[in-house]
């Protein structure tokens, strides 16, 4: 049975040592296995705070991260890895072993033209050398790709897994590729083949609506993901993406410019009910 988790973005629009405390707890109650931590700010992470709300709340924790602008790989290589470096540290000092999202791109980074090769191959060496010193730790990375208003380096699955085997051929078998169903409405053809063709490198899911809001109430083919997953003997977990609480960064970023079609109690409650009732009807469970 997968465990469920959800991103903490769910229920709060920063992450401080109180809003983080927060949604730890809110993850608890609603009865989720782990909270996706938002790694943004590596630097004021509160570890030792958030380390004993887990322990009261009763759930692990996995953290994502997305490389600052001035960190793009391809342009400043160093600066990437030690701020991914960084975030194994803190991620360590809570407690967790996964980090994932957006480490190979700076997020909304563009340049007006398409990858170049060499661009790649510097993730695939950056990202590499990162791989190595979380394997060191116990630790395993995510990778994820986004549409093409959000990067030029990464956008369907397929590319995600090419990078993945890239860097395991290098060496380093604790990577795995992280699916998003909210950037794949733009860039598959369709939700069910994309899954499974990828499937020898999938381990780690965001389950988010069309809209970023409640799921089961926008366009994506949640029949079709289910089937997928189930199909392609998917053992990882499931984490609910939904945005409920939003500041001014996250609006830039994720282009949010009107509130959820729900609150923050219903994004997180229906949610976990719909992504359990999703994968028990898929034999999943």
């Amino acid at each position: 049975m997968p465990k469920f988790g959800a991103h903490a973005f769910g229920w709060v629009g920063d992450w401080t040592t109180e809003t983080g405390n927060f949604a730890i707890a809110q993850a608890g109650k609603v009865g989720f296995d782990f909270i996706e931590i938002p790694l943004l700010k590596p630097s004021t992470f509160d570890a030792a705070s958030h380390r004993k709300a887990l322990k009261e709340a009763g759930i692990g924790v996995v953290a994502s991260t997305v490389l600052p602008r001035n960190a793009h790989i391809p342009v400043e290589p160093e600066k990437a890895k030690a701020f991914l470096i960084d975030c194994l540290d803190k991620l360590e000092a809570v407690g967790g072993t996964y980090l994932c999202g957006c480490i190979g791109f700076a997020h909304g980074y563009m340049t007006g033209a398409p990858p170049r090769p060499e661009e790649r191959e510097k993730v695939v060496e950056v990202i590499t050398e990162v791989a190595f010193n979380a394997g060191k730790r116990g630790m395993s990375l995510g990778f994820e790709c986004c549409n093409r208003y959000e990067t030029y380096m990464f956008n369907t699955l397929a590319d995600g897994a090419a990078i993945v085997k890239a860097v395991r051929a290098n060496g380093a078998p604790n990577i795995e590729l992280h699916g998003d169903t909210y950037q794949m409405t733009t860039e598959e053809e369709g939700f069910y083949q994309p899954i499974v063709n990828v499937a020898d490198t999938l381990g780690y899911m965001h389950m988010s609506e069309s809209h970023r809001g409640l799921v089961g109430t926008g366009t994506i083919q949640w029949d079709a993901v289910f089937k997928a997953l189930a199909d392609s003997k998917y053992k990882g977990p499931l984490a609910l993406e939904s945005f409920a609480a939003i500041n001014a960064d996250l609006v830039a970023a994720t282009c949010l410019w009107r509130p959820p079609n729900a609150p923050p109690g219903k994004l997180a409650e229906e949610g976990l009910k719909f992504m359990r009732a999703g994968a028990e009807k898929a034999g999943m469970i």
